[in-house]
């Protein structure tokens, strides 16, 4: 038997960036993942997160955002929204008296560098490849068994092992999900035209058509759109879909050249009730999934990991750090975000998903009047900030 103060499954973002930020603590962490990051590719990686400051500031806190290439990162200094008729809203960094409106980062980047992290890290033992395969919460601790035959004891488990999370299943606590019927179809290219640090969107009757920058003439697009038509693209030629993507952005950034082959994933809203329970928690995808036309996605995670590890490292040496009056305050401080951004993102999928007319005027003119009214806009850009 092993003994722990804290277990955490799932080595991802979230999980990792949890372990990290306690590293000055007196916790004893496990931390278990059932394979290490892959190698950083020869080009770049598909798959690319717009990081908020504020969880810039957090990877910062935590001793990740220093060490990464800052020749991969690029800061987004403007937003361009254009609705599916005459709607346009654009925000500015400058505008609105901030520095950046995010950063685009390969997942990749950030994976690899927490990994290190952790692996360095004096209060971590990490067991990687390993699976969990038991789990028994008791009133006075939690056991957690590995496929390995080892037995890992501990006050706390967090579950930071993602959408189909086993911690989640296991402990009881239900999930309501909703399957959008789209995918999310990702790739990268090289642009014929500078994006000058500009993201774009693009609400279209195929559905939400984003261009993220790269660092260089390059770009990275995330598509959402319903599933037949994802399957579509992704059975293109290489040339079909460079021009199919840059015909769908109206040509904004000239021809594209593709540099990462396609690429897609499917797309859920999922709600968890209860992102606590007695000597458990949940943080990241494994507590809340969103639609990604807000690209809030992965800061939901690392704003979950900031708050449960303040909450542990807040905590008193007498208290014990599985007891739920504990984690309810980290799930209480949680809850008004995630929900927020949940009911907000897919609020915005239903309104520009039908086809209709008067629906479509009325999107269109509520984009517009956000547009006229600067002090709303930049409310909406500092909320994003975090």
């Amino acid at each position: 038997m092993l003994r722990f103060d804290l277990v955490i499954v799932g080595a991802g973002l979230a999980g990792a960036g949890l372990a990290a930020a306690l590293r000055q603590s007196r916790l004893r962490i496990a931390l278990i993942e059932s394979r290490p990051p892959t190698p950083a590719p020869d080009g770049w990686d598909s798959r690319i997160y717009a990081v908020s400051p504020a969880s810039a500031a957090f990877l910062e806190e935590i001793g990740a955002w220093r060490h990464l290439d800052p020749a991969r990162l690029t800061p987004v200094y403007d937003m361009a929204i254009r609705g599916d008729g005459d709607g346009q809203l654009d925000f500015s960094a400058y505008d609105s008296g901030v520095e950046q409106l995010a950063w685009i980062v390969e997942s990749g980047l950030i994976q690899r560098e927490l990994w290190e992290s952790v692996r360095r890290q004096a209060n971590v033992t990490l067991f990687c490849p390993a699976q969990p395969q038991r789990l028994d919460i008791r009133e006075d601790a939690v056991s957690l068994g590995l496929t390995s035959g080892e037995t890992l004891e501990a006050r706390l488990v967090v579950g930071a092992d993602g959408a189909d999370s086993w911690v989640r299943t296991q402990a009881g606590l239900p999930a309501d999900t909703l399957l959008y019927g789209e995918m999310g179809v990702v790739a990268n290219f090289e642009c014929e035209r500078p994006h000058h640090n500009t993201a774009y969107q693009w609400f279209r009757a195929d559905g939400v058509l984003a261009y993220l920058p790269l660092p260089g003439n390059r770009i990275s697009v995330v598509w959402s759109t319903p599933e037949a038509h994802a399957r579509t693209l992704l059975a293109l030629d290489e040339a079909a879909f460079c021009d199919g993507v840059a015909q769908a952005g109206h040509r904004q950034l000239g021809a594209l050249r593709q540099i990462t082959p396609p690429a897609a994933f499917p797309l859920r809203l999922m709600r968890v009730p209860r992102s606590v329970a007695p000597r458990l928690a949940l943080i990241g995808d494994a507590a809340h999934a969103i639609h990604p036309l807000s690209g809030h996605g992965i800061n939901l995670g690392f704003l979950d990991a900031r708050e449960l590890a303040r909450v542990l490292l807040e905590l008193p040496d007498f208290r014990d750090c599985g007891d739920e009056r504990v984690l309810r305050s980290y799930e209480r401080a949680r809850a008004e975000e995630v929900a927020l951004l949940q009911w907000t993102t897919h609020g915005l999928q239903r309104l520009f998903r039908p086809q209709h007319a008067a629906l479509s005027a009325l999107r269109n003119l509520g984009l517009n009047l956000t547009e006229s009214l600067p002090v709303l806009r930049n409310m909406l850009v500092r909320y994003a900030l975090g």
